[in-house]
């Protein structure tokens, strides 16, 4: 049975099409071009980071958000950078009665701000709250922890194979791969994707798989 649902935020719940054009028009790149960039050290296996340092070989993560807040810019999302079906599909699952929360790798800001949006969750951990970044076993480990302690009891759903659904299942967790963003459709290895209680195109399909799953005994 599936007791507790938490899923990812980037790419998951949260839309970041938005802040890869800010990013792209900071650096001073086309976005167009950003964005071919991005999918290429993607596909490459790379840390995300490395787009970035293809334009700007020095470039420090740390530093450059600290001079886009300096310069009115800062790195945020808000209501309008929700995916159309986060929403409901929370709501959906709360109203079965489930634990439902988010944790996902985020800066400083986004605890805050995903509390300020008022979404209908129970739990939010994020990377920076916690002192550790997926895809860490110790990341997953505090998942649990926040879920109620039994892993196999956790739903975790993800856009990455890599990042969130392989730790996720060596966590001792079902997980769920939606597959949109970059990493949803560049990265979709089977031998990962194959293990996932369900794999979904959007976050809408949900609720009636957790229900279907949890009436038929799990």
């Amino acid at each position: 049975m599936i007791d507790t649902v938490i899923f990812d935020v980037g790419g998951t719940i949260l839309d970041e099409s938005h802040e890869f054009a800010a990013w792209a028009d900071w650096l001073g790149v086309p976005r167009h071009t950003f964005s071919a960039v991005f999918g290429a050290v993607i596909a490459r296996g790379l840390d995300y980071q490395e787009t970035f340092r293809v334009f700007r070989p020095d470039f420090d993560l740390t530093l450059e958000l600290e001079r886009r807040a300096a310069a009115g810019k800062p790195e945020s999302f808000a209501e309008e950078d929700l995916y159309p079906d986060a929403r409901g599909c929370l709501e959906s699952l709360k109203d079965q009665g489930l634990v439902v929360g988010l944790a996902g790798n985020q800066p400083a800001h986004a605890e805050a701000t995903l509390r300020d949006l008022d979404l209908p969750v129970d739990v939010i951990g994020t990377s920076h709250g916690w002192g550790v970044a997926k895809p860490s076993p110790a990341f997953f480990e505090r998942v649990v922890a926040a879920g109620g302690g039994v892993a196999s009891s956790i739903l975790y759903v993800g856009d990455r194979p890599d990042n969130d659904v392989r730790p996720a299942l060596e966590a001792g967790m079902e997980t769920c791969l939606i597959r949109r963003g970059p990493w949803g459709h560049i990265l979709d290895p089977s031998t990962v994707a194959e293990r996932c209680l369900f794999r979904i195109d959007s976050l809408d399909e949900l609720p009636s798989l957790v229900a279907k799953h949890n009436a038929a005994g799990g």
